[in-house]
């Protein structure tokens, strides 16, 4: 059996993967944290660097259903305000730097939705962050290039089309609901 920390990290998140709890997503990060710590040296991950993939899945689990992926974000790139719909998420710096805004969904007195900014920080390697299910963000890689791992607590592509993820557009200075 290999013991590399990417192998580490699918055994130890099958071990603790369950119902959303709060236990649960904590221990999560705790064992993506630990794979963003993992030394270059480990072949898998030398690959990544070596290749900078936009995205590589590196974890699909059959039993348990969440997905690990691998990002490769160029500078500057950024992400409009989304959700992930009925997943919850946590992202993992494992190079680079990385800004992260969270919004509130606010409809008007006239039923127009718009976001508003609720805080902006900033992600660095080694690093995670959870996402919950309605939780809305939006991402800009600062700096270099990072490499991104977003584990998934199930296919997000199912979400999308059955378009329970929501994205957001910016029209008239407002981030608002996008395009049907």
């Amino acid at each position: 059996m290999n013991n590399d920390a990417l192998s580490t990290f699918i055994t130890q998140t099958r071990a603790v993967f369950g119902p959303l709890s709060s236990e649960m997503v904590a221990a999560v990060r705790v064992q993506l944290e630990g794979l963003a710590k993992a030394p270059d040296s480990e072949p898998w991950l030398a690959a990544l660097h070596r290749e900078a993939p936009a995205s590589r899945e590196l974890h699909r689990d059959a039993t348990h259903g969440f997905v690990l992926l691998a990002h490769t974000e160029p500078a500057n790139l950024y992400r409009a305000p989304h959700d992930h719909g009925r997943n919850w998420v946590i992202y993992a710096l494992q190079r680079g730097a990385m800004e992260i805004g969270t919004y509130a969904r606010v409809e008007d007195p006239d039923g127009r939705v718009r976001l508003v900014r609720r805080d902006v920080s900033t992600l660095r390697a080694g690093e995670a962050r959870i996402y919950l299910p309605g939780d809305i963000h939006d991402t800009r890689c600062l700096g270099e290039a990072s490499l991104l791992y977003r584990f998934t607590s199930r296919d997000l592509k199912s979400e999308e089309e059955a378009r329970l993820i929501t994205r957001y557009v910016e029209r008239d200075g407002a981030w608002t609901v996008g395009p049907a």
